[in-house]
């Protein structure tokens, strides 16, 4: 028999009022903070999972070197092996007017004038970014470049890579934490729910209804509660994150950019209200029925 169809008879037998109880608000509010944590869980993923791929094969080539002609000969040396490196998918110098704009907020326009020598940047992508292909380079660039250094990217942002990740394991926690509450809240609104009508099911029980039957009723309860629950948190929390996600686009950073959610994030997050309600209905039941055994 579906859960949610049941005769007038049978619903007579245990009153509603799905409104009036404090299960439905419990389950709201817990819906709308577990489709806050989903949301931010899935975005931070997204941004971690983004940020790994562009940090696994970048790496920057700066040649420090005082002479102007030894340090544009260097140059030229490493941009010629970067191009007969398998392992490199995509190498660019950067201009030497961007650098100096660069610098100019920190050493001024007056720093800049005179003979300052200014390093050469080569940004250099790597197909597969492994650790091999990153030793080729270093070798390679190092025979023909004594002066330059290489910086690998992921030493510097690895440390936030980390902590996007942190950050996503902590909201996957904080939704673990949401359903078990929710599922304590159902235990003890069904738990209520029996002692109030422990009259009613004793007169079931002596014409003949068995415990699976009596469970129906409460399940079904249970699931109403949490269906008018789920909907109302559900609604609230998506709209606070098309608002913040609407936010985020508009700053335009690359980070959000790759943190944006999917169309699989939100189909995870549409299936929270549905989730919400398979688990009061399972947690109603088996409390119910636990309590049942133990009564007769």
């Amino acid at each position: 028999m579906p859960i949610f169809s049941t005769s007038a008879a049978d619903r007579g037998l245990l009153p509603e009022g799905r409104l009036a109880g404090p299960m439905p608000w419990v389950v709201a509010i817990m819906t709308f903070l577990t489709v806050l944590a989903a949301a931010a869980g899935l975005g931070l993923g997204g941004a971690a999972s983004g940020l790994g791929q562009e940090l696994a094969g970048r790496l920057t080539i700066q040649i420090v070197e005082a002479n102007p002609d030894l340090r544009e000969r260097q140059a030229r040396g490493a941009l010629a092996e970067l191009s007969h490196l398998s392992a490199v998918s995509a190498y660019s110098r950067v201009d030497e007017a961007k650098m100096r704009l660069l610098l100019e907020p920190w050493l001024g326009r007056d720093g800049l004038s005179g003979d300052l020598p200014v390093p050469v940047l080569i940004d250099v992508t790597l197909a597969k970014g492994q650790a091999h292909d990153v030793a080729d380079v270093r070798q390679a660039i190092g025979a023909v470049a004594p002066s330059a250094t290489i910086e690998l990217h992921a030493k510097w942002l690895g440390p936030l890579e980390g902590l996007l990740s942190t950050l996503r394991w902590l909201s996957v926690g904080l939704v673990a934490l949401m359903a078990a509450a929710m599922a304590a809240a159902v235990v003890l609104a069904a738990r209520a729910a029996l002692n109030t009508h422990r009259a009613t099911i004793d007169v079931m029980h002596l014409m003949g209804a068995t415990d699976r039957q009596v469970a129906r009723l409460f399940q079904r309860r249970a699931g109403l509660d949490a269906l008018f629950g789920s909907l109302l948190g559900f609604t609230g929390g998506f709209m606070v994150v098309l608002f913040i996600a609407s936010r985020l686009g508009a700053v335009g950073a690359a980070l959000f950019d790759a943190g944006g959610l999917g169309w699989m994030d939100w189909l995870v997050i549409v299936f929270v209200p549905a989730a919400a309600v398979a688990l009061a209905i399972v947690t109603a039941r088996a409390t119910v029925l636990r309590a049942l055994a133990r009564m007769l």
